[in-house]
């Protein structure tokens, strides 16, 4: 068996194999994360993440397979070089590694090649599977923020989680 990259660029070719993965996650992802769910909502994402404030970037098991998605959003350079992420798991492949692989890899590419300074992750308070992640990869908990969010039609608290390059570089070492 062939084995495939951990990061690919989004693309409309597996826009059936996205959507299908997205159909079969709505339990995982009810009330966290709205993914796109139709072909025009996936191709208006797509469109909308090749703007240069926004980085996204499909997760996939060692057959190549989706197993999530991780997106760099409103990128801001100059002195503050900063961006948040967001980032949701595909059923079956999720809990499985793949995420941490991913992020990972996203975390080189945003402070190596990007050349960002900082990334925040805010994350609902009973997101344990998305604390955890965030943990195992450097991320330290910044502080809470009340009715942060709207998702799912209701303002939802979240905690605020962020990596600096000091700290990803220190981990490197």
């Amino acid at each position: 068996m062939k084995k495939h990259p951990i990061l690919e660029a989004p693309s409309l070719k597996r826009r059936d194999e996205f959507l299908a993965a997205v159909a079969r996650s709505r339990k995982l992802h009810r009330n966290l994360v709205r993914p796109p769910q139709t072909a025009k909502e996936l191709e208006a994402n797509i469109n909308r993440m090749q703007t240069g404030a926004h980085l996204t970037y499909w997760v996939c098991t060692d057959a190549g397979e989706l197993a999530g998605v991780i997106n760099v959003n409103e990128i801001v350079r100059g002195s503050f070089c900063s961006a948040y992420l967001g980032y949701y798991a595909f059923v079956p492949h999720n809990n499985r590694g793949y995420m941490e692989k991913g992020l990972r890899a996203v975390l080189k590419e945003a402070f190596r090649s990007q050349r960002l300074h900082r990334l925040e992750a805010n994350i609902q308070p009973h997101n344990e599977a998305s604390r955890r992640l965030v943990q195992r990869c450097g991320f330290r908990l910044e502080g809470f923020s009340p009715r942060y969010l709207k998702i799912a039609g209701r303002w939802r608290d979240h905690e605020r989680w962020a990596i600096t390059v000091e700290e990803f570089l220190a981990r490197m070492s």
